[in-house]
């Protein structure tokens, strides 16, 4: 890279405009196998507002993943239409308009956590200082300031997820695309990094797209809650959630909490039972 390149200073990805961030219509993905087709998306519609944090919750191999793997680029459709901040997925993912946190945290052990957040800012071009701010800004997010000259061996699984989400804030943009983050996590480890998730989310204005299995988690954490079925993977519920954007840990008890967990859980089951 020429030092004309390295010293430039990309403009950050903006967010969406007054259109959907996310907008899905009639949306479908089979793969093609040895065995057969497999059908893992059909007839997905659904839109995403700027600054929502939208769940998505299902059994396993319902097209969670895939559809986030699609929104990000990653898979093509094989029918129905799909656009991220008004352009294709694919101009989406070169115009770098998301960050990807994915079920590992995905740090080369040979970087320190500073290297790590640096290496998308490094591909992008970025000047030295605005590197060198980034870094320390993104830290100060996840609250891993003093961390930045650890190896991801010498942090905790938490820790390092966190890293991982300070790699994907690190050039700003819009759209976080978050698959199964703390899935591999104990409890309490998870409650933690839940309680710093919304309040990341509530400091930045972020739109936040999040795959999970857990139904607490998904009330917790959303504005909004996609239930999907068994594949092929279709969307059997959108729950709006009524809970406060602000959200304490015990709002888990309370019954408004509750209501929206057993209408997730009856959501989930009328699915299985559908398929």
């Amino acid at each position: 890279m020429s030092d004309t390149t390295s010293d430039a200073t990309p403009e950050p990805v903006s967010g969406a405009g007054a259109g959907p961030v996310v907008s899905a219509a009639n949306l479908e993905l089979t793969f093609h196998t040895n065995d057969g087709p497999v059908h893992a998306l059909k007839d997905v519609d659904l839109e995403i507002g700027q600054g929502e944090f939208v769940s998505f919750i299902g059994p396993s191999g319902c097209g969670k993943t895939t559809f986030l793997r699609c929104v990000a680029g990653l898979e093509t459709p094989t029918g129905g239409r799909l656009s991220v901040n008004g352009m294709s997925a694919d101009a989406a993912r070169r115009a770098r308009a998301y960050g990807y946190v994915f079920q590992a945290a995905g740090l080369y052990p040979w970087r320190t956590i500073d290297g790590n957040i640096r290496l998308p800012l490094e591909i992008m071009g970025f000047s030295e200082e605005e590197k060198r701010r980034r870094v320390r800004d993104t830290l100060a997010l996840v609250d891993l300031e003093g961390f930045g000259t650890k190896y991801p061996w010498q942090l905790s699984g938490g820790m390092q997820q966190r890293a991982s989400i300070a790699r994907a804030l690190s050039f700003d943009a819009g759209l976080l695309l978050m698959d199964e983050p703390f899935g591999a996590l104990d409890e309490i480890v998870r409650d933690r990094l839940n309680e710093e998730l919304l309040a990341l989310w509530g400091r930045t204005g972020k739109t936040m797209l999040f795959v999970t299995h857990s139904i607490p988690e998904a009330v917790y954490l959303s504005t909004r809650i996609v239930v999907m079925s068994p594949r092929p993977g279709r969307i059997s519920d959108v729950i709006e959630s009524p809970l406060p954007r602000e959200r304490p840990l015990d709002i888990r008890d309370s019954r408004e909490f509750i209501d929206v967990a057993h209408r997730v859980r009856e959501g989930l089951r009328a699915g299985m039972e559908a398929a």
